[in-house]
């Protein structure tokens, strides 16, 4: 019987390749190139389908953070364990951003893509002026400030993250302080999640059609042509990104007993549409989903990965110290190693102020040259027009990060199973089906070292 039920399961899982959600993803994102490239005005057009998927996307997120760290914190016995794990989660934050930060630093040392150009400071003008005085006119405490909301239902009506967690953390402390009679309550709340979920499912089927649009946008209005100006930057920032992910991330991953490209094919349906969204935030409740299947803990999920789309963004990090000297090189400013580390320590302040979305690394650029002052600010607009395609990369690298600290932390935590996590990475999943699977029960870490 036993038997029986294995070869069904296994039979179930080994879908034809036409009928993954990743395979008809990465079509989408072809065809979209291919439309925005040949029929750029019609790519131009298809503007409102890829903002459509992304703003349904964006529709769900608030309600399952809400949800999952609910539903975890307040089913958790010991409430002590919540500082725990969220002051480890930022702890781990601030050492792998600064390695990103000092490791943009010394590429763009070494290759210095920007020397001979001779660039004068461009006039602002059009989106990137807007960009530039919202960066002017932020401060480097924003980040903290910003995470308690003026009121409770502003937080869900605007989807900022981090105040739906502070909310979530708030009403999972109530619902334990209350005890038997708070369960009731966390239970349905539990059940509500798993219905955020399904609706999660139904909305991947129209992921195709959402990276298809959205990239016949991005290269009809920008163009491919875009690349060749600046090929030599956004080599220099891929490569570097690719670094990052596969060795030092690599190095994380394997101390926690798994490898980071098994890792990385795990969630590839969720890159992929990063890499036609150009947001990380359009995967956030299915990477959540992914790493309670992996079997990383919900309350460690809950609480580190939507904390992790503000703090730790390893790929918006490298973008910031490689853009930032950049245009300085480009402007011929010469920077000293102690202005280049006075770069370094206001850009471990205003990264954290980084959301998921696009466009907010170069707000965040603005807000870290305006801040320094060594560099003129009019500079952004050397890199304005590629700054589509390097967010592509930043967000594949945040998702990236953000999967290897839910994983982390939880090792930190002592909940993780290393032996279990390589038998679900090495099996074939169906990415639909685990949207709506219960989260295994979390596991001791005794077997992480077989």
């Amino acid at each position: 019987m036993a038997d029986s039920n294995t070869n069904e399961q296994t039979t179930s899982r080994s879908k034809p390749i036409y009928k993954q959600i990743y395979f008809w993803v990465l079509v989408g994102i072809v065809l979209g190139i291919l439309v925005g490239h040949f029929f750029p005005k019609t790519g131009q057009a298809l503007e409102p389908i890829g903002e459509s998927f992304i703003n349904l996307i964006l529709m769900v997120i608030a309600p399952i953070i809400f949800c999952t760290v609910v539903a975890g914190i307040a089913g958790m016995a010991d409430l002590k364990s919540v500082g725990r794990i969220g002051l480890k989660a930022l702890v781990y934050f601030e050492v792998l951003s600064t390695i990103a930060l000092i490791l943009g630093l010394v590429v763009i040392n070494v290759v210095r893509p920007g020397a001979g150009a001779n660039a004068e400071p461009p006039k602002l003008s059009g989106d990137a002026a807007g960009y530039v005085a919202q960066g002017e006119t932020s401060h480097w405490y924003d980040f903290i400030f910003d995470i308690f909301p003026d009121s409770f239902v502003g937080a869900f009506a605007d989807g900022d993250v981090l105040q739906v967690l502070f909310i979530s953390i708030l009403v999972a402390i109530a619902l334990q302080l209350l005890g038997e009679a708070g369960r009731p309550v966390t239970r349905a709340i539990g059940v509500i999640g798993k219905v955020f979920f399904q609706i999660v499912r139904i909305i991947m089927y129209a992921a195709p059609i959402g990276a298809f649009g959205a990239m016949a946008y991005a290269i009809g209005t920008y163009g491919i042509d875009t690349l060749t100006s600046l090929f030599t930057l956004i080599l220099t920032f891929y490569a570097t990104a690719i670094f990052f992910v596969v060795v030092v991330l690599g190095v994380v991953a394997a101390i926690c007993g798994i490898n980071i490209l098994k890792l990385i094919r795990y969630i590839k349906e969720e890159l992929l549409i990063v890499l036609g969204t150009s947001s990380s935030e359009t995967v956030l409740p299915q990477l959540m989903k992914k790493l309670e299947h992996l079997g990383c803990p919900r309350p460690v999920v809950g609480l580190t990965v939507p904390a992790g789309y503000s703090f730790n963004l390893d790929g918006t990090a490298i973008y910031l110290s490689l853009a930032a000297v950049y245009i300085a090189q480009a402007q011929n400013v010469d920077l000293s190693i102690g202005q280049q580390l006075g770069i370094l320590a206001v850009l471990l302040l205003t990264s954290k102020g980084a959301a998921g979305v696009t466009g907010s690394g170069f707000i965040i650029l603005a807000a870290t040259l305006s801040t320094v002052g060594t560099i003129p600010v009019a500079g952004v607009m050397l890199i304005f027009g590629i700054d589509k395609f390097m967010s592509e990369c930043r967000a594949l690298t945040n998702v990236c990060g953000n999967s290897v600290a839910s994983i982390v932390v939880s090792k930190w935590e002592g909940q993780w199973d290393a032996a279990y996590a390589r038998q679900i990475l090495d099996s074939p999943e169906d990415d639909l089906e685990i949207l709506t699977e219960d989260a295994p029960e979390a596991r001791p870490a005794t077997v992480t070292s077989s």
